[in-house]
């Protein structure tokens, strides 16, 4: 069960790889200056995953207009990632967590996922700048998108 509204969302640090390199991501970072949406998906080079990332990232303008930073979390390693961004062109920021610690603090640790073994859910929540969860959606299945609508919704009372 994902963590509740109004939760302190739990901090991470998550490596992530892009064409600069490895870097670190932080959700505190953000934190006092922007709102975050974090989006965990299950696997990169899926029909789904790759769905909603390329939606997210021709969408990326409605975000940062709204005062929110997007960073997306899966289970695979940086180096899988950055090879999917690159071939599916997806521009926000996506973060490995590898060892899963992250997926099981947010409530979203699937265990096994269709024999491929454990795997974050899809899932969305958007962290206010204070570090409080004020939205939060697991999907009925790792088929099913989140409600973008109401994630936005939620962004704009929150700018």
């Amino acid at each position: 069960m994902p963590i509740a509204v109004g939760t302190k969302a739990p901090d991470f640090s998550l490596k992530s790889k892009n064409a600069a390199g490895v870097t670190d991501v932080k959700l505190s970072a953000n934190f006092g200056k922007k709102n975050t949406v974090i989006l965990f998906f299950p696997l990169a080079f899926t029909g789904v995953c790759t769905t909603e990332l390329c939606d997210i990232t021709a969408g990326l303008s409605a975000y940062t207009n709204l005062n929110a930073d997007v960073i997306a979390i899966s289970v695979d390693s940086p180096f899988a990632q950055e090879a999917w961004a690159q071939k599916e062109k997806i521009s926000i920021t996506i973060a490995s967590d590898l060892n899963k610690k992250t997926a099981a603090d947010y409530g979203v640790l699937l265990p096994d996922l269709a024999g491929f073994g454990a795997t974050s859910a899809r899932a969305a929540f958007v962290v206010d700048k204070a570090g409080v969860v004020k939205y939060s959606e697991q999907t009925p299945t790792p088929k099913d998108l989140p409600n973008f609508a109401a994630v936005k919704d939620c962004l704009a009372k929150l700018k």
